[in-house]
């Protein structure tokens, strides 16, 4: 079972040159052995590549939704005060910190391209990154 980020599934999703044979590759290695869990974060930060979410819903069918509970948005909450104590710019939780609290909240790894801010604010999630 792993949580994987937007920035993975949309390099399947659009054949990115550059990404797409990691990615893929990943997204196999890891379904082989469980579940591939996606969020509603993720699901919105790819909704601006489709023009339906039923066609979204239909591209995503290999990976399982995982509800996002209560207690992630507290901890997105408490990365995001870290982050602004630290000199961040943003006014905002960005998406980075929901997610980096949802594989935090439910121990899960995190496949994702973009580790930064998440090896930064919770540094105990397993993160599987190039």
């Amino acid at each position: 079972m792993i949580l994987v980020d937007t920035s993975v599934i949309a390099d399947v999703l659009t054949r990115d040159p550059e990404w797409f044979d990691w990615s893929s590759g990943q997204i196999e290695r890891w379904g082989n052995e469980g579940l591939l869990y996606y969020n509603v974060i993720i699901f919105a930060e790819l909704a601006v590549k489709f023009d339906t979410q039923r066609e979204l819903e239909h591209r995503l069918s290999a990976f399982t939704l995982l509800p996002l509970p209560l207690n992630v948005g507290f901890q997105a909450g408490k990365a995001f005060e870290k982050y602004r104590r630290a000199g961040g710019k943003k006014a905002r939780p960005l998406p980075d910190f929901f997610i980096g609290a949802h594989a935090y909240m439910m121990h899960l790894p995190l496949l994702t391209r973009d580790p930064r801010r998440v090896r930064t604010f919770f540094p105990s999630v397993s993160l599987v990154s190039p």
